[in-house]
């Protein structure tokens, strides 16, 4: 079982559990025989152990009161102590239980977090966000509390049941078989529970993943909903996965439900078996009464030792189900490793670096459509490679593959002609920047999350990059300014001002390579052409690739990489693509005029001038910046987003 191998790693804590658990149930099996000998000697006797003696003393007229009070404080004494003793040693069981089952849960969320932070994206798309986090809380949880209620409980019923067991034996053997005949029913009962209830807890799990994942969806999308009026929609679907998990929820407890009172059943009619042939015992001479009451004690704690089993066993069905699952993603290797020996790439080189792709060719499973076919592109040391494509083309993948989020699945990307499988995961992201197309900031500060790209960057660096990225003036206007609180995603800032602070985490890096993944999009025409222009001093002597939408974020570009079903339908400058490429030539002419065609920016020129779309898109006289003179750039509305 999946429990029990990871208590197996914790061998000393079980055996010093098992220790006082030992000492705990002798303890406990002393009480009735402590009871039993103040009934037949204490109360019978008058305390005189022997009867001979008993009846010295009587016929000489000896006043036992003294020696019976002495006998019942001598044993009542040593009940209260093995009663005591019992208490002690049960409070240090559960504290070692505890703190073992706190360790197991907390070393399984290390593993699980380790182990899903080395996965890749294939890996997260496999179980997905909702199941993993499932997994790393509530079956983390549940094992961690079934493992303290195994070391409590599960440990201390077989020696408290086989203790009592040879206490029967001791004491009157012939009523062995109402014992016997109690448990044989009390393991039927468990057995046939397990059999219908099993199958269930293991669909339970998989359904409190599916309305954790319903949830998760919902309220990451919570503006769509309402926008389309869906409220009702969500509803129901959420309502539909919440039914049926209540309803397997209700079939296992009631089943379980079941088991209480059954137990309860078989220990009253133990009780009464017990004291039916007793008692004739006691009537024909056979059997004292103490130790009828003594043997209904023992009765009741095998029973017990029995029932503590059936209760622990309500979760363990559960626990195995979720020890499995943890299992399988601790088991799961990730498909992007490091090598064995990796090749070290300094990332504090002057130079920029030298990024190839050499007959890439790549789907996300292997029963996929191809996302990219034998494509091949070069972007040398501190020029600009752009990447321009129509939706769906492979323009994201391109970036994705460099980062190695994923490894293609024929050809090479290298990095200074080192493929990049040869290279540790941490010394190839070392240099490069990355700007993903959706951005995201941790919860923080603006300051901690610009500093996330680079920790030792200082408050120059920062504010320079900032700068660049054009956030600074509202930062400096937010209360705080560089300290003004981010909240989780950057839910508290726009879209636009979001893109900007994600753009500047990875400038302040000063990597050798910078990937911007479509994020120029999120920004309005303005600030759009702002950037570009404080890009190229910034970033002097690094490699630049920039995956863009808009045409005009690429024309100075010294090389573009057109992308169309995921292979290359031209590579060269604004100029030469207009003459050879016509997927080029369509992009181009939706989104440019013919003046501007007629009138490119040369190769090489300033990447923050502006087009003469962006001047004056319908040929009005109007300039597009005019709508946002008097407005702060988040009012302006973010004409650029998609």
């Amino acid at each position: 079982m999946g429990v029990i191998r990871f208590l197996g790693q914790h061998k000393g804590a079980v055996a010093l559990v098992m220790l006082l658990l030992l000492l705990k149930a002798g303890c406990e099996l002393a009480i009735p025989v402590l009871t039993s000998q103040i009934v037949d000697v204490g109360i019978a006797q008058s305390g005189v152990e022997d009867l001979d003696v008993l009846a010295g003393y009587k016929a000489a007229g000896v006043d036992l009161f003294p020696i019976q009070m002495a006998y019942l404080l001598r044993i009542g004494g040593l009940m209260l102590l093995a009663a005591a003793g019992s208490m002690v040693l049960d409070v240090a069981a559960g504290f070692v239980s505890a703190r073992t089952g706190a360790k197991i849960g907390r070393d399984l969320r290390r593993r699980l977090f380790a182990r899903v932070v080395a996965f890749s994206d294939a890996e997260i798309n496999r179980f997905s966000a909702a199941s993993l986090i499932t997994r790393g809380t509530n079956d983390v949880t549940l094992i961690q509390n079934v493992c303290t209620m195994v070391m409590r409980m599960v440990l201390y019923a077989p020696i408290l049941a086989i203790g009592g067991v040879v206490m029967v034996m001791v004491t009157n053997p012939q009523l062995g078989w109402i014992v016997v005949l109690a448990v044989a029913v009390v393991f039927t009962v468990i057995a046939v529970l397990f059999r219908f209830t099993l199958p269930r807890f293991k669909i339970m799990q998989t359904l409190i993943d599916r309305v954790n994942l319903v949830a998760r969806e919902m309220l990451n999308g919570l503006s769509v909903v309402r926008a389309f009026n869906r409220e009702g929609f969500e509803e129901n679907r959420f309502d539909a996965a919440s039914r049926k998990l209540r309803d397997t929820q209700l079939f296992t407890n009631r089943a379980m439900a079941f088991m209480m009172p059954t137990m309860m059943l078989v220990m009253n009619l133990t009780s009464v078996a017990i004291v039916w042939f007793g008692a004739q015992g006691v009537a024909a001479g056979t059997m004292q009464t103490g130790d009828l009451i003594a043997f209904i004690t023992y009765a009741m704690v095998i029973i017990m030792g029995c029932l503590i089993m059936g209760m622990v066993s309500i979760m363990l069905p559960r626990a195995d189900v979720a020890a499995q699952r943890l299992s399988e993603v601790l088991a799961t290797e990730p498909t992007v490793r490091d090598p064995e020996a990796p090749i070290h790439v300094r990332s504090d080189a002057a130079s920029g670096a030298r990024i190839a792709f050499n007959d890439v060719s790549f789907r996300y499973t292997d029963d996929g459509d191809p996302a990219l076919s034998h494509v091949s592109f070069v972007a040398e040391p501190g020029t600009t490679l752009a990447i321009v494509g129509p939706t769906g083309s492979g323009k994201s993948t391109i970036v994705k593959l460099i980062e190695r989020f994923y490894d293609p699945t024929a050809g090479s990307v290298t990095l200074d002609g080192v493929d990049l499988r040869e290279l540790s995961q941490a010394d190839l992201r070392a240099n490069l920047g990355y700007v993903p197309q959706k951005a995201f900031l941790f919860e923080g500060t603006v300051e901690s999350n610009i500093a996330y790209g680079d920790e030792g960057a200082d408050e120059v660096a920062i504010r320079g990059a900032l700068e660049v990225a054009c956030a600074l003036d509202f930062v400096e206007a937010r209360e705080g300014g560089m300290l003004a609180p981010i909240a989780q995603g950057g839910d508290n800032v726009s879209g636009g001002q979001r893109q900007r602070l994600a753009m500047a985490r990875a400038l302040v890096r000063r990597p050798r390579a910078y990937l911007f993944d479509d994020c120029f999009s999120a920004l309005d025409y303005a600030t759009d052409a702002r950037v570009r222009a404080a890009l190229p001093a910034w970033a002097a002597g690094s490699t630049v690739i920039l995956v863009a939408q808009r045409i005009s974020t690429v024309l100075a570009a010294d090389r573009i990489v057109v992308l169309d079903e995921g292979r290359v339908a031209g590579v060269g400058t604004h100029r030469e693509l207009m003459e050879t490429c016509p997927a080029y030539q369509e992009i181009a002419l939706s989104q440019l005029t013919e003046e501007e065609l007629a009138d490119p920016i040369p190769v090489g020129g300033d990447l923050g001038r502006p087009s003469s779309s962006e001047i004056d898109p319908l040929g009005e006289g109007e300039p597009r910046f005019a709508p946002t003179e008097g407005k702060t750039e988040e009012e302006a509305a973010e004409g650029g987003a998609r």
